[in-house]
């Protein structure tokens, strides 16, 4: 008989350090800061595109297959391979991996051991990636039962402290309630995690599929079981960052470093000891977050070439490429990263939120088609936009559609785009898609 409560919750777990990694950790403060006494609103904010949204993801992918490009049945198999592997670059080897080892050097080695190599540490940290990578059945269970117990506990250790013995008083910062949600959510999707919860999904459901959970109505329930308690583990750790960071006394300053700010709060809070906390923080939230991605990498990889590739080459090879880009700085990867987030982010928002509402009853695909590409079209402006292509002709363009004050200035046209293609659709006939049987 599987115990589907321990099942739960080693899945949720595991999806809660899988999106957990260091920007998860250093910009709840930020924000918390900022807000100051309109903090609460600032954890709506952050709550929507930082917990809800990924959420989506998940939610999306279950209920239509088992993994991101089971999508395809929906839309079009070479659009969604193209989007998957766009995905996979940023969340992979070129963006988020790389990161994650570069943030743990920067916030939880270099304050400790300030003389310490980087590139040293980039060798140790993905020999310690690919030991607890390479055994693809257990990743899960490595995750959810041994790391994010760590982590959870040396966070909920700060929150805890705080909560009771604040720093100081959360101050008025001037800005309104409105204002701390809009900055809260627009700093939500500086997590990728929307992007990532696509991928991640694949790997819980696998897993499930692994501990017996072979039906489709059974896998369905305790994924969102566990896609639940990742949520609730979540919303306490940031609405606690956002809690210290308006509380710690700092007046709010465009110039306040996000990490220095978490270390300082850290020593307001348990001094020395603080920084040692934080330390085993970073490392468990970036190690799990390598982890996760470098084995989804590692069976895209594996996926990708047909079995001419195996799951370990990929896992090393992935960790060879990050290992490169990781001895640059956080904000040399966050630099570099840009213009392609920029581009990918819109186009996967729009297919989840276009299948996940009308998948079960709009069945044609050229809906679906019309608004990725929809999407991609008003992303691909602000690409060129970054790159001093036309840029006044576009920042007018922009200054147009509804919410680009939000970054959303394609969520209107690409619905618009689905609602006109469906219409001159409706007067076709279209057979139900046949349900997957297991």
């Amino acid at each position: 008989m599987k115990n589907k409560f321990g099942t739960a919750v080693t899945l949720g777990f595991a999806l809660f350090a899988m999106f957990f990694g260091a920007g998860n950790l250093v910009l709840p403060p930020f924000i918390g800061l900022k807000s100051g006494t309109e903090w609460f609103a600032a954890v709506a904010g952050f709550f929507t595109t930082g917990i809800i949204a990924p959420f989506l993801g998940v939610l999306t992918v279950v209920l239509f297959g088992t993994s991101f490009t089971d999508l395809g049945r929906k839309v079009n198999p070479i659009v969604v391979s193209v989007l998957a592997f766009l995905i996979m670059l940023c969340i992979g080897p070129l963006v988020a991996i790389p990161r994650t080892a570069a943030a743990t050097y920067e916030i939880g080695i270099k304050p400790l051991m300030p003389g310490f190599n980087n590139v040293l540490f980039s060798v140790i940290f993905f020999a310690v990636v690919i030991f607890l990578s390479v055994s693809k059945s257990k990743i899960v269970d490595i995750i959810g039962n041994f790391l994010t117990p760590f982590l959870i506990l040396s966070l909920g250790i700060l929150v805890v402290m705080g909560i009771i013995n604040p720093p100081d008083l959360s101050r008025v910062t001037g800005i309104g309630t409105q204002e701390s949600f809009v900055f809260a959510f627009h700093e939500g999707y500086q997590t990728l995690d929307v992007l990532a919860s696509v991928i991640f999904a694949g790997i819980i459901i696998s897993a499930a599929i692994d501990k017996g959970y072979t039906n489709a109505r059974d896998r369905f329930k305790i994924t969102i079981a566990a896609g639940l308690i990742s949520m609730a583990a979540l919303l306490f750790i940031y609405g606690g960052l956002i809690y210290l960071g308006a509380h710690s006394g700092y007046g709010f300053s465009e110039k306040v470093s996000r990490t220095e700010l978490l270390l300082n709060i850290s020593h307001q809070l348990m001094g020395k000891n603080g920084t040692l906390v934080i330390s085993v923080a970073v490392a468990m939230a970036c190690l799990t977050t390598a982890i996760a991605l470098t084995s989804a990498m590692g069976s895209f990889l594996q996926e990708l070439t047909k079995g001419k590739m195996g799951y370990k080459t990929g896992v090393i090879l992935t960790c060879l490429i990050s290992g490169y880009f990781s001895v640059k700085s956080v904000d040399e990867i966050i630099e570099y990263a840009v213009v392609i987030l920029g581009f990918v982010y819109p186009i996967t928002f729009a297919l989840i939120l276009t299948v996940l509402f009308f998948g079960k009853i709009i069945f044609s695909r050229t809906p679906y088609v019309a608004a990725v590409a929809t999407a991609g079209f008003v992303a691909l402006l602000s690409v060129l936009e970054n790159f001093g292509v036309l840029v006044e002709p576009i920042q007018a363009l922009k200054s147009w559609l509804p919410l680009s004050e939000h970054q959303l200035e394609w969520l209107l046209p690409s619905f618009a785009a689905f609602f006109i293609a469906a219409a001159f659709n409706s007067g076709k006939k279209y057979s139900r898609e046949a349900k997957v049987v297991d």
